[in-house]
């Protein structure tokens, strides 16, 4: 198994993550309410951030073979495009999740 930097910075989020947790409830007295909040917050800002980078990679590979498909034949324009909006639609679907996140949980 080779270690691939997609797959090490995950893990690198996922150690920050666990870090910093346990690093806030051990340095404070924290409530079990504060620790949910601050549940919220990083569960927010994954959200955000791994649906961002998951919607910029699905618009990178979908855009260059969109532009690729147009230049050899036209009338593909439209289903190429379509594509390319479904995967900026990833990001804004995570934006939604942490709205909600933050707002109604």
């Amino acid at each position: 198994m080779t270690l691939t930097a997609t797959s090490l910075t995950r893990i690198l989020l996922l150690l920050t993550a666990v870090l910093t947790l346990s690093a806030v409830t051990a340095s404070a007295q924290i409530s079990d309410e504060g620790i949910v909040e601050l549940g919220k917050y990083i569960g927010a800002g994954l959200a955000v951030g791994l649906a961002g980078i998951g919607g910029g990679y699905g618009v990178a590979v979908t855009g260059a073979a969109a532009i690729s498909a147009v230049v050899e034949r036209e009338e593909v324009f439209g289903r190429a495009l379509l594509f390319v909006v479904l995967g900026e639609g990833i990001a804004i679907y995570g934006l939604l999740v942490a709205l909600i996140l933050l707002f109604v949980i």
